[in-house]
């Protein structure tokens, strides 16, 4: 298969600000080139398995130079790779994605434009500052601030000063004095507001207001992360009245989602809409058993069994999912109680016309298994698919009936996350991650060997369930348990802890 080069935009750093196409390329990607400015976030959802390239791009500081980057480019598609190559913003704006482009053209490679959210926008967006605004400003003027070491800033600050309008620079952190000593020599007033935007769209997001005389000092005394956005014109005055992105109560705040990514989605995005900062970095990933005699020749005597236990939504997918590879009809479940151990199993029993006899009211092993001990008729034979590694406490607690029989079959196994571009340790010592959510015991023992040395007391642990919680607690994470155990309760945990941390609680 011909390679093809893909140069991606990948937004200003919030996840969410991804476009559809992007992410799309970005999760099915087997060759990825990137730079290190994108963000945690988005860096996560390249697969484990990709063949990944750090080109070292940030800040002016490259470890490969663009000539190199467009031979690699060029190389990996020569080898019938199909090459994401993904730029921070849009990659056709201060990204050097012309050269790129014009490289891979000379040589007859395919390429395609997926444009980008580029931070020029995005981050005095997020910041409250309207670019354009009918009273202050007809236009918007983009300016790359980025100099060579010792030079002057090439930019005609007089002809910029005439036009009128607003002035966003990018890349401009080292030469803010000098574009505001600019600014003011091309003929704008001492008082006009300017503002800079650190981290912008991340939970780690900092806006410095003031004015072009001010600005340059409250910097330096501040002190500011790259990358960064300069914003000088009346419109940086409606920080003030118009910042949104503070108001949402999760806002600065940054969580790593540790669950299965095939059963993070509906967690992240509700997080993501109460204003936090979500890296999905599952600590465990799940292998559904393929070929399993054990299971087919159960699901063959399925109607011998009373009761069907179901242990976990992902092993409830599993279950019907080697129901469809044998060809079963859903019918044959005709006559055999089901039981899940908490609402997200019983959702997806629902989603498919089936609706539990069982499901205790704390949904943990030990409190299903007291009440099948106590509800399953005399000489019960119970079916129970669940992970290879799956806790005791449930057959514990079956094993107080001596007439009940347990048919336990392994229906898929869990083994340790890793992810090759994401350093947990190196995150948690610095203190890029001080938070995680926990679904599982085994999220946390996943989760704590990705983190390595690190000092994991550091990191707040937000558990939904005792089980978990007690697991968590053994390292010396501080938790907060969601009072039942599904998505709904966590979040709410997780809203309630802010506002307690909040309020100095």
């Amino acid at each position: 298969m011909a390679g093809k080069v893909f140069l991606v935009g990948a937004g200003p750093g919030d996840v969410s600000l991804l476009t559809v196409k992007a992410k799309k390329l970005i999760e099915s990607a087997e060759t990825v080139v990137y730079d290190r400015l994108l963000g945690k976030g988005i860096l996560a959802m390249i697969p484990p398995s990709a063949r990944s390239v750090d080109v070292g791009k940030r800040g002016g500081r490259h470890t490969m130079p663009q000539e190199e980057i467009n031979r690699t480019l060029a190389k990996l598609a020569g080898e019938g790779k199909q090459v994401v190559r993904l730029k921070g913003g849009d990659p056709f704006l201060f990204g050097r994605g012309g050269e790129e482009a014009f490289y891979l053209r000379e040589r007859g490679i395919p390429f395609e434009i997926v444009p980008g959210v580029t931070s020029a926008l995005a981050v005095p967006a997020y910041a409250g500052i309207p670019v354009t605004h009918r009273d202050m400003a007809s236009m918007v003027h983009i300016i790359t601030g980025h100099k060579k070491e010792d030079m002057p800033l090439d930019i005609d600050f007089k002809a910029l000063t005439a036009a009128g309008g607003t002035c966003v620079f990018l890349m401009g952190v080292s030469a803010l004095p000098e574009i505001c000593q600019g600014l003011l020599f091309g003929g704008m007033a001492e008082d006009t507001p300017a503002a800079l935007v650190s981290l912008g769209t991340t939970a780690m997001q900092k806006e410095i207001l003031g004015t072009l005389k001010t600005l340059p000092e409250k910097v330096k005394k501040e002190g500011v992360k790259t990358p960064a956005v300069i914003v000088a014109g009346q419109v940086c005055a409606c920080m003030e009245k118009l910042h949104w992105r503070t108001d949402l109560p999760l806002s600065g705040r940054r969580y790593v989602l540790t669950r299965p990514k095939e059963r993070t989605e509906k967690l992240s995005e509700k997080l993501k809409e109460l204003g936090a900062e979500v890296i999905e970095l599952p600590a465990v990933s799940t292998v559904f058993r393929e070929e399993n005699r054990e299971l087919e020749e159960a699901l063959c005597r399925i109607s011998s069994f009373d009761i069907l236990a179901l242990t976990s939504p992902t092993g409830a997918e599993y279950f019907f999912r080697y129901m469809q590879k044998m060809k079963m009809d859903i019918r044959r479940l005709f006559g055999v109680q089901l039981a899940a151990i908490g609402e997200g199993t019983a959702r997806v029993l629902r989603e498919r016309g089936l609706y539990p006899d069982y499901v205790p009211q704390v949904y943990d092993g030990t409190s299903l298994g007291i009440l099948l001990r106590n509800s399953a008729k005399e000489n019960a034979k119970i079916l129970l698919p669940r992970a290879r590694a799956a806790g005791p406490e449930l057959t514990q607690e079956l094993a107080g009936r001596r007439d009940i029989q347990v048919t336990e079959i392994p229906l898929y196994d869990t083994v340790p996350g890793k992810h090759p571009l994401i350093n947990l340790e190196e995150e948690i010592r610095t203190g890029e991650v001080t938070a995680a959510v926990f679904t599982s015991a085994s999220t946390v023992r996943g989760f704590l060997a990705m983190a390595g040395e690190a000092d994991v007391s550091l990191v707040r642990a937000y558990c939904i369930g005792e089980k978990t919680a007690k697991e968590a607690e053994k390292s010396g994470m501080k938790c907060a348990v969601a009072k039942e155990a599904s998505v709904e309760a966590l979040v709410e945990e997780i809203l309630e802890d802010s506002k307690r941390a909040a309020c100095g609680a």
